[in-house]
């Protein structure tokens, strides 16, 4: 290794360059890499939102790699770095209900694999850096071309000139997957920056689940997340992708996720954010053929310090298209969440129908919720709809459960967690259940 034997703080040509010469990459994949450093010069900080003057780019470190191989045995993993891992439960839940496993820590994958049925099958379940060099005319078709790009805004753009990790799926024509494929994604150090990029393409008819998790420890510095997900849904084909992210108070989550579908296609997000200083997530979904439909279910706790700026997009190009947008918030200890979400239907998008529906929950009187929505239709033969509903625990019902025995935090947990069961209870089982523990922490003051 060079580049003054890494890891150095801020980015350069000459990182873009390193990092690219490290993985043995062909000249096009340095060639985008360079284009959007040129953009993520040119570009500025979002003019919306959070305030993320507290994100010193130049501070960052951009480039952590583990110092170790990519295994397909955990036993062969680092004990150290296997340790973090069994502790999340990642190598216990593979051998219970997992089609196949990735692991990502800081900047490299340290672990990956597939079970044979599934490649036998013809399904590809690979660590991104290595399908650029082994699969190299679907990467280059679809990597950072039609679905996010460069120059979509600042964050894409240092994503497109930095990324590292992160996953490849194919899903050939006609095949279900039926297994849950699942990657994590832990940053361990202290002021970096992680960047894993997730490609995945359901052909024809095809049906896949893949889900996402993400942690980082609490240290004394920020760091930033701004990994890209781009989803390709072929005509008639279903993807699902859950995504837990449980970062730490000092992380900036700037995550870019967009999916496109097609004729009679169908994409769910499910989602669930906490920790993190400040996040800013709107999963996208592009209907581009007729019956396309997309779902995004959200759930998001906001505690002291903390601002959750959350969402969906979605964007109605053809006709029969329909959209379900469902967020709900919770806010704590003078936390902030934000709904901002975006439904634009098109004039060629004649009989789409879209729902957009946002929940919050304050569980005291100095926390804040906010929404703000866009829609923006050409076309008059389409329903819309959108509902907003912003409420405080009530004192009623926390004194009705407590002459029933239950203690005041006890009675709070109940509340919260029959606010948010219409989301959980569509999260895989353990998914759900870690959801809930996750939030029973939050509320707790805990960290993870």
């Amino acid at each position: 290794m060079s580049l003054s034997d890494l890891p150095k703080k801020g980015i350069s040509e000459e990182l873009v360059r390193f990092i690219s010469e490290t993985k043995g990459e062909p000249e096009w994949m340095l060639e985008r890499r360079l284009e959007a450093y040129k953009r993520f010069k040119r570009f500025e900080m979002p003019s919306y939102g959070p305030d993320l003057s507290g994100l010193k780019l130049d501070e960052l470190i951009y480039y952590v790699p583990p110092h170790t191989d990519e295994k397909d045995k955990w036993v062969e993993v680092p004990e150290d770095i296997r340790k973090t891992f069994e502790e999340l439960g990642i190598p216990e839940a593979e051998r219970k209900h997992l089609g196949g496993v990735g692991a990502q820590y800081d900047s490299g994958i340290i672990y990956h694999k597939i079970r044979d049925e599934l490649k036998e099958k013809g399904v590809i379940f690979e660590n991104m850096d290595r399908a650029v060099k082994e699969y190299p005319e679907l990467v280059k078709k679809y990597f950072m071309t039609d679905c996010v790009t460069s120059g979509d805004h600042i964050f894409a753009a240092l994503h497109g000139a930095v990324w590292s990790g992160g996953t490849f799926i194919y899903v050939p024509k006609g095949v279900d997957v039926g297994l849950p494929l699942q990657a994590y994604f832990r940053m361990n150090r202290e002021r970096s920056g992680q960047f894993e990029h997730t490609l995945i393409i359901a052909d024809e008819g095809s049906r896949i689940e893949y889900i996402e998790g993400c942690s980082a420890p609490r240290y004394n510095y920020s760091s930033l997340h701004a990994g890209c997900v781009e989803v390709f849904v072929m005509p008639g084909a279903k993807v699902t992708y859950t995504s837990i992210e449980n970062w730490s108070k000092n992380t900036y989550n700037l995550n870019t996720k967009r999916a496109l579908v097609y004729e009679e296609g169908t994409i769910d997000w499910l989602n669930g954010n906490m920790g993190s200083a400040v996040t800013m997530l709107y999963p996208s979904s592009v209907l581009l053929g007729r019956g396309a439909r997309s779902e995004s279910l959200g759930v998001v706790f906001a505690g002291k310090g903390q601002v959750q700026d959350v969402g969906a997009k979605a964007i109605h190009l053809a006709p029969d298209t329909t959209s379900i947008i469902h967020s709900k918030s919770i806010s704590k200890d003078g936390g902030v969440s934000n709904y901002r979400g975006i439904v634009k239907i098109s004039e060629k998008a004649s009989g789409s129908v879209s729902s957009v529906s946002c929940d919050a929950l304050m569980l005291d009187d100095i926390s804040q919720s906010n929404t703000y929505p866009g829609v923006e239709t050409k076309n008059s033969n389409v329903h819309v709809a959108h509902e907003a509903r912003v409420g405080k625990i009530g004192e009623r019902e926390i004194f009705y459960l407590q002459t029933r025995g239950y203690t005041e935090e006890d009675a709070m947990r109940l509340v919260v967690n029959g606010f948010i069961n219409p989301i959980v209870k569509r999260l895989p089982f353990e998914y759900a259940v870690e959801l809930n523990k996750l939030v029973e922490l939050e509320m707790k003051g805990s960290m993870f």
